[in-house]
């Protein structure tokens, strides 16, 4: 028997060796929150810092762009491996792994000369990023049994809600304050501090001989990993131009399309594919993971309003835009810890619907709001929490909803397909509303307009939640 077989077997009593310590638990939530806000967080303030960036290797801004876009792309190539990974050296293993890689590129990018060696040192950094989520959730799942799993979620994912908020103004504070080259310094203790705990708290569960795991599904990987880097940069590209009609964009973008396509067929067709897709024949999983696509990309996709919206229509400083964030992402933060308990007690459908219900409410009365030049502050504020309430009710919970009643040896499959849903949504999202915008028009009118498409997106994402549970079991 395998190692995950023998997993999967032990799962079936909640005192099992998978789930049944608390304090196990609480050991593997302490590491992955930490790993986990680090990634999250450098993402944000990058963002923020790339105009000072662009000023400082007196490079345009397209260039320094690619620091982020490079990122992007290794995490997209890297996240089809997590599962294997796991598999082959096991889950502990390949978090310091990435721990490890993250915290090299972060060194390699606070000392970076010209703009390709920020770039190269920002995909070494996408290589750790792109593991330390899945791998983490996975973690996170194999050790919580199914009672504890609602709370355990939201606290493993809290960081990925609120690090898109606080990230501006720690960004904007340090290039304030201090120089760039602490938006990557500021990495470094904290990667050490997290492979320090990893290397102490969590259990190792390496597989015992070069036979416990299956092979890698080379084909299957030249398929994925190279399909999901073409169709985001292609997503990119035309959300930057705000055109999907030129070569530039429409032949990566389709490209990409057709190897992730295929690798579907393949997938559903080899004994042993890199992802197993199969998994979306549960009812409740492909249910979570269509109400997250469609709710990830009307929510993440309108991440990028915000700060324009401020800046652009109300001439505010990056500073100023992090700090009318910050309600927001303590709003999604407290609703996700209170929606995330209740998941384990009361019916995923309609706790969840009644989310997206609040969050589509949300968005269109900003949608209101910023399209009234004289709007006040505090309603637009106002407006963009009740968004956030839906949101802390949705996406932890429909992960956990998702994956909740799964064999624990199709964990780490489950938290990869979740992970590459959430990315690959997150970039459609953000290359339809950056189309929408340019073609709006970047004033309150424009800004109504696409807050208003955002807003059915969301309301879009009821459709497939009608089929999650109406009750727990």
């Amino acid at each position: 028997m395998t190692t995950a077989q023998t997993t999967g077997a032990a799962a079936e009593t909640p005192a099992g060796p998978s789930g049944g310590s608390s304090a196990a638990l609480n050991r593997t939530l302490i590491v992955v929150i930490i790993g986990s806000m680090m990634s999250v967080l450098d993402m944000t303030i990058v963002n923020v810092a790339l105009r000072s960036l662009s000023e400082t290797f007196h490079a345009p801004l397209a260039t320094i762009q690619w620091a982020t876009t490079a990122y992007t792309l290794a995490l997209a190539g890297v996240i089809p491996t997590a599962a294997w990974a796991m598999g082959r050296i096991g889950a502990k293993r390949t978090y310091l792994t990435a721990l490890t890689l993250f915290t090299l590129g972060s060194l390699l990018a606070a000392f970076a000369w010209d703009p390709g060696s920020l770039i190269a040192s920002r995909a070494v950094q996408g290589l750790g990023g792109g593991l330390l989520m899945p791998v983490g959730m996975t973690m996170v799942m194999r050790t919580a049994d199914r009672t504890q799993l609602g709370r355990a979620m939201a606290l493993g994912g809290l960081p990925i809600l609120v690090g898109p908020v606080a990230g501006p103004v720690l960004g904007g504070w340090l290039l304030d304050t201090a120089s760039w080259h602490w938006i990557f310094l500021v990495n470094l203790p904290v990667g050490a501090a997290a492979l320090l705990l990893a290397a102490k708290l969590l259990r190792s569960d390496a597989p015992s001989g070069p036979t416990a795991a299956p092979g890698l599904d080379v084909p299957g990987l030249l398929m994925l990993s190279p399909g999901l880097a073409l169709l985001l940069f292609g997503l990119a590209r035309g959300g930057e131009h705000r055109d999907f009609t030129t070569i530039g964009t429409l032949a990566p973008t389709l490209a990409g399309a057709l190897l992730v396509a295929a690798f579907g067929w393949r997938a559903l067709t080899v004994r042993r594919p890199l992802l197993d897709l199969r998994l979306l024949r549960d009812r409740t999983f492909a249910a979570g993971i269509g109400t997250l696509a469609l709710f990830t990309c009307g929510y993440f996709g309108s991440m990028l309003l915000g700060p324009l919206y401020w800046q652009q229509v109300r001439g505010m400083s990056a500073t100023a835009v992090g700090l009318l964030g910050m309600p927001v992402g303590l709003t999604v933060g407290l609703t996700l810890q209170i929606a995330a308990r209740r998941i384990d007690r009361v019916s995923p459908r309609r706790l969840i619907s009644t989310g997206i219900a609040l969050g589509a409410l949300g968005m269109a009365l900003t949608a209101l709001q910023v399209g009234a030049p004289d709007a006040a502050a505090w309603r637009v504020v106002a407006s963009a929490m009740v968004m956030g309430t839906g949101s802390g009710m949705v996406l932890m919970p429909t992960m956990t909803t998702a994956s909740r009643d799964l064999p624990k040896d199709r964990m780490a499959a489950a938290s990869t397909v979740l992970s590459i849903n959430s990315q690959l949504w997150a970039s459609v999202g953000t290359a339809l509303i950056s189309v929408a915008l340019g073609s709006a028009g970047v004033d309150p009118a424009g800004f109504r307009i696409t807050y208003a498409i955002a807003a059915g997106a969301l309301a879009l994402a009821l459709l497939p939640a009608a089929l999650l549970p109406g009750r727990r079991a």
